[in-house]
């Protein structure tokens, strides 16, 4: 075995994978979610609304748990907040099976709230996971972290495929059409979960470096700020941004641009899969060209790929543009942590734990926002110039702002409807009739509905159109973001260059070696 591929502990291999099981539990859990939430509107009367809250707890959430987590990680010991995170899974999948006996004794209201707070825990559980798993394996294998961590971390979309494949076998396509019970889809997302809990059992997990080695906690927290640690941290709020905001959205565009939402679905499979393989080939190509050039070489493939999908007119040019994008994206998140921790070993688990963090809130609260806001942006500018009575028909009762721009867009609900000829609409009014209940935005959507139903088949090839280019110009803006990375990293090789180039530093007892920290890093 050579020193390269060797791990600091004869248990290394072991918890490299426990980690890896952990992280596709996360990716096979959403991926079940999103394809059972049919089944949850259908059996407990749920409207789209109240399935968006559902699967919106907690995410908000997932970068400050990380952080919080990374703070005390050193402190509390790697294993015992494994075993906290395991404890979680479990108690949420309890939670959100829980569903349909709360539903038999307490109604809708009570399967939301096991619904509701399973997910929120289920969150929580990826948020410690995340926070323990980064720094281990970086600790484990001090003389390659970038290729492990890339390998850490194919268990995500490992875990999308594994998800996805198996909602798709289970909702209608090996069973005549009948979807197999949603208790027994979510339970699934356990079976690697209990697999990392057996895996962690009886182990011992060293601590990162810096706590082996003896480092202060204050000196841990001042690697923050650290000129270029700051630097990486706004570089990883980009990576956040374009990879997992673009992931938010690019299966539902390139549906749009293929005319076919099952083929942005399968597309986005796809390039879940380019992942899954490449991260474990993420050695070799750092020993040519550093951590530092893949990461260049990612950001530039990262802006052709959404260049090219942003004009796609065919399933074709979208699967090679996919191609292209999904090869840029794949090493990005990974990579950025291995930099982390090679370049601020002294950081511990708080330095690799805050560029995930601040990733996951880029993520959150503006890549997933700002992208859908440029959607918003250009596809009520157009139908407005184009068909101005369909705008005024169609355009949301609010203004929506993001830093510093504006625009009334076009309603959702409104499109919604118009997409479906009103088929949920009137499944929702049949379950308020049901209960005996009245709400005043269906009441609202419904009366619109009554008049806009008449000239429906008119207004629906503009408000499509339309809804096509915000898409368009959504990935076509977006793209920018990596082309500014390319630019940064291609800064930091420069300055590594002239300061002796780029090494990874360790750090035991009170020794620094490896390579030789720059005036940005002392």
């Amino acid at each position: 075995m050579s020193a390269k591929t060797e791990g600091i502990a004869p248990n290394a291999s072991r918890l490299l994978w426990a980690g890896f099981m952990a992280i596709l539990a996360a990716g096979v859990g959403f991926s079940i979610r999103a394809g059972i939430l049919g089944q949850w509107a259908e059996k407990y009367g749920f409207t789209m609304t109240e399935l968006g809250l559902i699967t919106g707890g907690g995410l908000v959430g997932f970068g400050v748990i990380i952080m919080l987590s990374s703070l005390i990680a050193d402190a509390i010991g790697y294993g015992k907040l494994m075993f906290i995170a395991f404890l979680t899974h479990l108690v949420s999948a309890v939670l959100t099976l829980s569903a349909g006996y709360a539903f038999e004794a307490g109604g809708k209201e009570a399967a939301f709230q096991c619904l509701y707070w399973g997910m929120f825990l289920f969150a929580v559980g990826n948020g410690v996971c995340e926070a323990v798993v980064n720094p281990l394996v970086a600790t484990l294998y001090p003389k390659n972290k970038a290729h492990y961590l890339n390998i850490l971390h194919a268990g995500w979309p490992g875990g999308l495929i594994v998800g996805g494949l198996a909602s798709y076998a289970m909702n209608g396509a090996f069973t005549d059409g009948k979807a197999v019970t949603w208790e027994i889809q979510m339970a699934l997302f356990l079976v690697p979960v209990v697999l990392y809990g057996l895996m962690i059992m009886g182990q011992r997990m060293p601590g990162s470096e810096a706590s082996e080695a003896g480092v202060g906690y204050g000196v841990m927290v001042m690697q923050l700020f650290r000129p270029l640690m700051i630097v990486l941290l706004v570089l990883q709020a980009l990576v956040g941004y374009v990879e997992l905001g673009t992931d938010s959205w690019i299966g539902k565009i390139t549906g749009a641009i293929m005319a076919d939402p099952q083929k942005g679905l399968l597309l986005f499979v796809y390039t879940s899969g380019l992942m899954f393989a490449l991260r474990f080939f993420a050695g070799p190509i750092v020993e040519r060209i550093s951590p530092l050039g893949l990461l260049f070489v990612s950001a530039v493939l990262g802006f052709v790929g959404l260049q090219m999908l942003g004009n796609a007119t065919s399933v074709a040019l979208c699967v090679v543009a996919a191609t292209i994008y999904g090869c840029g994206k794949t090493f990005l998140w990974p990579t950025m942590l291995a930099v982390v921790s090679e370049r601020f070993p002294k950081g511990g688990a708080i330095t690799i734990g805050a560029v995930g963090g601040v990733g996951m809130l880029s993520a959150g609260l503006l890549g997933g926002p700002g992208i859908g806001f440029k959607q918003d942006f250009h596809a009520s500018a157009q139908l407005k110039d184009s068909h101005p009575a369909i705008y005024e028909r169609y355009k949301a009762g609010n203004e929506n702002s993001f830093v510093g721009y504006k625009t009334v867009g076009l309603d959702g609900a409104k499109v919604g409807v118009l997409d479906d000829s009103g088929k949920e609409l009137a499944r929702a009014g049949e379950i308020l009739a049901k209960e005996n209940k009245t709400d005043a935005n269906h009441a609202t959507l419904a009366k619109w509905w009554e008049d806009a139903s008449k000239s429906a088949a008119e207004d629906k090839a503009p408000v499509t159109a339309a809804g096509l280019h915000g898409g368009r110009m959504a990935l076509k803006l977006t793209s920018y973001v990596p082309l500014a990375m390319a630019l940064i990293y291609l800064l930091l090789i420069l300055y590594f260059k002239v300061t002796g180039g780029y090494k990874a530093i360790h750090v035991t007892g009170e020794q620094m070696t490896g390579g030789t920290q720059g005036p940005m890093e002392a």
